[in-house]
């Protein structure tokens, strides 16, 4: 009888050490995910893929007036807007990307990469194929589910309510076939159009200089008052006079 207690007892022991053991294995190892899993905590001075896929789905959070590069360097700036991510979300505001931070990306982000409240449909009524801009399909893909991920932090800091893409990528035939600029952002497939939903246009306009546009077209500019236009190209130009931009 008491060899079997001691035996009961060594057996609790040993299974207890072991799950003590994968605890303190997976510590700091974030869950998997269908679109992308980090497996290790970021912060400053690292770099990396995993870094450029962070940075991707937090630069709708770089500071007014600020475009945060996706380049896979965890600097300065990258931590920043982890900061801000983490305090829009009410986590603790370190600007170090661990366990709960990916676990917020996580509920925030469909199988596809396409962040939760967007689709890629909606930033593509032109084709099934992403094919026929100025860039590569992938490229232009890429380029909208960047666009997505900032409209994600956008539709967040206006209460979570939604917001009505009018147009998104066109390729070269249907850019022609609705009057747009020779030389429009929307072929590269980073450009949105964003029409009145809840929110006016000029309460888009204005948010959207705290989330990483480079572009913000609006009400007052010429063929603009029906629409906010944005997009993420080198070099600023906002310009939506009716709403004091």
């Amino acid at each position: 009888m008491l060899r079997r207690i001691l035996t009961s007892f060594l057996t609790a022991v040993l299974l207890a050490a072991s799950a003590l053991t994968v605890t303190v294995a997976t510590a700091g190892t974030a869950s998997a995910d269908g679109c992308y899993t980090w497996n290790r905590t970021l912060k400053q001075g690292a770099s990396g893929a995993d870094v450029t896929q962070l940075q991707i789905r937090v630069a709708g959070y770089p500071g007014t007036g600020n475009v945060l590069a996706i380049d896979g360097s965890y600097g300065p700036a990258t931590a920043a807007a982890v900061k801000r991510f983490q305090s829009a979300y009410g986590l603790a505001a370190d600007g170090i990307a661990g366990p709960n931070t990916f676990s917020k990306i996580y509920a925030l982000q469909n199988n596809d990469c396409s962040p939760a409240n967007f689709a890629f449909s909606e930033l593509n009524r032109c084709n099934s194929t992403w094919a026929g801009g100025r860039v590569s399909a992938a490229q232009a893909k890429e380029n909208a589910k960047r666009t997505m991920w900032k409209l994600q932090a956008l539709r967040h800091a206006l209460g979570d309510k939604s917001i009505r893409i009018t147009s998104g990528f066109r390729s070269a035939t249907c850019n022609a076939n609705v009057g747009g600029s020779p030389n429009s952002r929307h072929m590269y497939g980073h450009a949105a159009d964003l029409g009145v939903s809840p929110h006016s246009l000029c309460t888009l306009a204005k948010a959207a200089r705290n989330h990483g546009f480079n572009t913000i077209l609006g009400p007052g500019y010429p063929d603009h008052n029906d629409h906010v236009h944005l997009d993420h190209k080198s070099g600023r130009t906002w310009s939506a006079p009716n709403c004091g931009i």
